[in-house]
C-alpha cells in the first residue's frame, strides 16, 4: 500500500541502524556476538557464529543463527561457506541476494589482501603467501580450474593467468601457447598450478606428464618451470617438492 515504510530501510544512518537493530534484539544476542568479536581473539567466536554475524549485517530483523548452522551443515565448513558457488549460495533456503553478497565479499576481500601479499615480494622467497592466496582462491572450488603464474627474472609475479577450468591436459594447457605467452610477457619462470575438486591433491599420471612436457619446451627456450603446484580442501602438493619436475 503507498505510504507504508518497507520492511528492511537499509538507507538508515548508523545510530539509527544500531538502535533499530537492538530493538529487535531483546535478549542482546547480537550486541553480546559483537562484544565478543571485538574484545576476543580469533577463536572468539564458533564457525556459526562468524556466518550468524555476517547475515546480520544483510537482515537485521531475523534470527540467523538457524540459518547460519544450516549452512555449515550443508558446504561442511566456515571455508567451505564462504566459498562456495553465489548462486548456489543464494539458492540455500532462507538465503537471497543480500545474505549471499554479506557472505561472499568475505571470500572477495581475502582473495584481494592474499593476492596483494604474493604481489609485493617474490614468489620463491614468499612460498607461504602464495600458498594462502590459492587455497582461498581454489580449494573448494566444484570445477576444475587451470592457472599460470609468470614470473620476471627477480620471481617476481609479472601475471596470474587463468587458463580455462576443466581437466588439466592440452585442451585447457598447451604447452608451446605457455611458453610463447612468457615470451610475450618477458616472463623467465611460470608455475603452474590447477585443483582438485575432490579434495586430494595428489598428482595424475597426466598432471605429471602435462608438467614435464612444458618444462621440456620451455627448456629450449629459456623459460623454466619453477614448480607445478595442485590444490585440494586436504592440503597442496608441489610437484617440483615431490621429485616430479
Amino acid at each position: 500500500m503507498t505510504g507504508q515504510p518497507p520492511l528492511f530501510d537499509d538507507s538508515l544512518a548508523p545510530a539509527t541502524a544500531e538502535a533499530d537493530d537492538a530493538g529487535n534484539d531483546p535478549s542482546g544476542h547480537r550486541e553480546r556476538l559483537r562484544k565478543r568479536l571485538l574484545n576476543g581473539g580469533a577463536e572468539a567466536l564458533a564457525d556459526h557464529e562468524v556466518i550468524e554475524l555476517l547475515l546480520m549485517q544483510a537482515v537485521r530483523r531475523r534470527d540467523m543463527k538457524p540459518l547460519a548452522r544450516t549452512l555449515i551443515q550443508r558446504f561442511g565448513s566456515l571455508a567451505g561457506v564462504l566459498q562456495a558457488d553465489p548462486r548456489t549460495l543464494a539458492g540455500h533456503p532462507g538465503m537471497g541476494e543480500a545474505t549471499t553478497a554479506a557472505l561472499r565479499v568475505v571470500t572477495v576481500a581475502a582473495t584481494r589482501m592474499a593476492r596483494q601479499k604474493v604481489r609485493e615480494a617474490p614468489v620463491l622467497s614468499s612460498w607461504n603467501a602464495l600458498i594462502d592466496y590459492l587455497t582461498i582462491d581454489m580449494a573448494h572450488l566444484t570445477v576444475e580450474r587451470v592457472r599460470v603464474l609468470y614470473l620476471n627474472t627477480r620471481n617476481m609475479l609479472i601475471l596470474d593467468d587463468l587458463v580455462g577450468e576443466g581437466s588439466i591436459d592440452e585442451a585447457a594447457i598447451h604447452p608451446r601457447e605457455v611458453i610463447r605467452r612468457a615470451l610475450d610477457l618477458g616472463a623467465t619462470a611460470v608455475i603452474l598450478v590447477h585443483n582438485h575438486p575432490s579434495g586430494s591433491p595428489q598428482p595424475s599420471r597426466a598432471d605429471i606428464d602435462i608438467t614435464n612436457r612444458i618444462a621440456e619446451a620451455g627448456r629450449l627456450l629459456g623459460v623454466a618451470v619453477h614448480d607445478h603446484v595442485i590444490i585440494g580442501r586436504e592440503g597442496h602438493v608441489s610437484l617440483r617438492a615431490k621429485g616430479l619436475i
